[in-house]
C-alpha cells in the first residue's frame, strides 16, 4: 500500500445516502491508491466539506436540494480550479451536464451507472489530476530554477549585449522578461581591472578565491548602487564589467573614483578602471565596451581610472634619428652615463605628450630600441652573448606584466648591459687606443684620412695599427673610414643637404668622384638614395 500523502482524495456528494454508501465502499479504492475522504447528503454541506477536506476528485449529482451540482461545480473550481469534478446526471439532465462541463467540470455519467463505470470514470480523472499535477510541478521546478539562475541569465545577456550589436526593441523584450532592472536607455559601462590579482592569489584554494572575488564585486555593486542604477558581472577572473544608467561623463567618472577609493579602503587592493562613452540605446553597448577597453589600456602607465579618447586625441611620436645615431654612438663608445641621459630623455618626453601615445605604440618603440641596441652588439661580440640581451625583452613579453615602468627599465638594462661588454673589451691599452682612433676617425671625416696620418696620430707604426685596427673592430681601416663616409653621406642626404655639399664635407674634391664612390658602396646614385629613402621609389636589387 502506498503511503498516505500520495493517495488521490476523494469526495462523494448525492442528496441519495444509498447512492454515497455503494459509490463510497463496494469499489476496491485502495488498490487504485484513491482514498474517500468524506461524503455529503446536499450542496451546502457539500461545499463545507470540499473546502474542509480539499479533494482532488469530486463525484456530485447534478441535482440536490439547497444547492445544485451547477452551483457546486462553479463555486469549487474558483475554490480550487485544479479539483476534477464528475458530474452524476439523469438523461432528462443532459442540458444541465453541459452547462456544468462548460463552467469547467471534468467529466460526467449517466444514471443508472455500474460500479465499473464508477470506477473507470473517477480513475480517468485521477489520472489527468496526476498529469496536470507533474506539469504544474515542473512549471514550478522551471519556475524556482528562473529565480535562482537570473542574476546569472542576466549578466550573460548583458555580456552578450556589450559584445555583440543587436535590435534595441528585440533586446528590450528579452530585458524585461529577465527582470533587468536597468532602464533601457543612457548608458555607461567601465571595466575594472584587480591590479596583481593573478599574482597575488596563485596559491589560494579555489573556495578562497571564489569568496574574494564575491567580496570585490559586492564592493562594486554597492558603490554604484549609491549613485544610480547598475549591474556588476564577471567578464575574466581578474576583471568585472560595470553597466550602469548614466548621461554625464563627469558622472561616470565620478562613480569610478568612488569605486577605485571604496577597493581600497576594504580590501587595501588597487584596482585600474576603463571608463567608456555614454551611449543612448542598448544597441550602443558595444561602442561603449571598446571605448573602456581602449581606456583600461592605459594603466600601462600608471594605476587609476582612465576615461576613453576619441580618434582624433590619439598621439603619434617617435624618437628622431638625430637622437638614435647619438644613443648609438654613445653605446658603440661604451658611455653608459650618456645613454642613460638619452634614453631618460627619451622616455620622460614620451611622459610629457597630451594625450599620451597609445601603449603599443610605446611598446614598439621600446622593442625598437632593443632591438637596435643588440644589432650594434652583433657587430663585435658573438651571437650566443647577443642573445643574453634579447632574452631580457623576450622574458618581460612572455610575463605579461607590460607597463610603462617595466619597459623603461628593461631597455636601459639592456643598452646599460651592452655598454658594460664595450667597457670591459676597452680594459687594456691598445683596444682603448683603437676605439680614440675610431672616435678620432668619426670627427675627421673631411680630412685626407690614410692609415700613415692615423698612424702617425697615435705614435704606433702602419703595420701594427692596421693589424691592430682589424682584430679590435672586425673591420679594416679603409673599410671602416669608407663605411665611415657613406653612413654619413646617407644621413646628409635623408636631411637634404646637396650632393656638392656632401662631397666638400666628405673630403672629395669632386662631386663627380664622390657620386661613384657612392653608388660603388649602395649600389644607388646619391639622387636615387634620396628619392629611395622618401619612400617615393624602390631600392634597386644588389647582383
Amino acid at each position: 500500500m502506498m503511503k498516505q500523502h500520495s493517495l488521490i482524495r476523494l469526495c462523494i456528494i448525492d442528496d441519495i445516502r444509498s447512492v454515497v454508501e455503494m459509490i463510497a465502499r463496494k469499489p476496491p479504492w485502495e488498490e487504485f491508491h484513491i482514498e474517500v475522504i468524506g461524503t455529503a447528503l446536499d450542496g451546502e454541506e457539500g461545499i463545507q466539506l470540499v473546502k474542509e477536506m480539499k479533494p482532488d476528485i469530486v463525484l456530485t449529482d447534478i441535482r440536490m436540494p439547497k444547492k445544485d451540482g451547477l452551483a457546486m461545480t462553479q463555486e469549487i473550481l474558483e475554490y480550487s480550479p485544479s479539483t476534477k469534478i464528475v458530474i452524476l446526471s439523469a438523461y432528462t439532465d443532459f442540458s444541465y451536464t453541459r452547462q456544468a462541463i462548460r463552467l469547467g467540470a471534468f467529466d460526467f455519467i449517466k444514471k443508472p451507472f455500474s460500479i465499473d463505470e464508477i470506477v473507470q470514470v473517477v480513475l480517468k480523472a485521477k489520472s489527468a489530476y496526476l498529469e496536470d499535477r507533474q506539469k504544474q510541478s515542473q512549471v514550478m521546478e522551471l519556475k524556482q530554477n528562473m529565480f535562482t539562475s537570473l542574476p546569472v541569465l542576466q549578466q550573460e545577456y548583458l555580456s552578450l549585449l556589450v559584445h555583440h550589436h543587436t535590435n534595441s526593441s528585440a533586446a528590450y523584450l528579452r530585458w524585461q522578461s529577465l527582470g533587468i532592472t536597468l532602464k533601457p536607455r543612457f548608458f555607461n559601462l567601465f571595466i575594472v581591472e584587480m591590479d596583481r590579482f593573478m599574482g597575488k592569489y596563485k596559491d589560494q584554494p579555489a573556495r578562497e578565491v571564489e569568496l574574494i572575488r564575491f567580496s570585490l564585486r559586492n564592493i562594486l555593486e554597492e558603490t554604484i548602487k549609491g549613485f544610480t542604477e547598475g549591474i556588476v558581472f564577471s567578464e575574466a577572473l581578474n576583471r568585472f564589467v560595470c553597466l550602469f544608467n548614466c548621461e554625464e561623463m563627469k558622472v561616470a567618472e565620478q562613480i569610478a573614483g568612488a569605486c577605485q577609493k571604496n577597493m581600497y579602503q576594504f580590501t587595501h587592493s588597487t584596482i585600474s578602471i576603463g571608463i567608456g562613452m555614454c551611449v543612448t540605446s542598448i544597441d550602443e553597448l558595444p561602442n561603449s565596451y571598446e571605448t573602456a577597453l581602449n581606456a583600461l589600456e592605459y594603466h600601462f602607465y600608471a594605476n587609476g581610472v582612465n576615461s576613453y579618447r576619441s580618434d582624433d586625441e590619439k598621439t603619434f611620436w617617435s624618437y628622431t634619428e638625430s637622437t638614435e645615431q647619438e644613443l648609438l654612438f654613445a653605446l658603440r663608445s661604451g658611455h653608459q652615463e650618456k645613454c642613460r641621459l638619452i634614453l631618460e630623455q627619451i622616455f620622460n618626453d614620451i611622459l610629457q605628450l597630451d594625450p599620451l601615445p597609445k601603449p603599443q605604440q610605446v611598446e614598439n618603440i621600446c622593442y625598437e630600441l632593443s632591438s637596435k641596441i643588440c644589432r650594434v652588439m652583433s657587430e663585435q661580440f658573438s651571437q650566443d652573448r647577443v642573445k643574453r640581451l634579447e632574452e631580457k625583452w623576450n622574458a618581460v613579453k612572455r610575463s605579461g606584466l607590460v607597463s610603462f615602468q617595466i619597459l623603461r627599465e628593461t631597455v636601459k638594462e639592456i643598452c646599460l648591459e651592452a655598454c658594460s661588454w664595450i667597457e670591459e673589451e676597452r680594459s687594456d691599452e691598445s683596444t682603448k687606443l683603437i676605439y680614440q682612433a675610431k672616435e678620432f676617425i668619426c670627427s675627421n671625416l673631411h680630412k685626407n684620412l690614410t692609415l700613415d696620418i692615423c698612424s702617425k696620430q697615435f705614435n704606433i707604426s702602419p703595420g701594427y695599427f692596421s693589424n691592430l685596427f682589424k682584430k679590435v673592430l672586425n673591420i679594416t681601416f679603409q673599410q671602416f673610414v669608407m663605411h665611415q663616409r657613406m653612413e654619413k653621406a646617407k644621413e646628409m642626404l635623408i636631411n637634404d643637404y646637396q650632393v656638392q655639399e656632401i662631397a666638400q664635407e666628405l673630403g672629395y674634391e669632386h662631386r663627380r668622384y664622390f657620386s661613384e664612390v657612392f653608388k660603388k658602396h649602395t649600389n644607388m646614385t646619391p639622387s636615387e638614395f634620396k628619392l629611395y629613402s622618401t619612400g617615393r621609389v624602390t631600392p634597386p636589387i644588389e647582383q
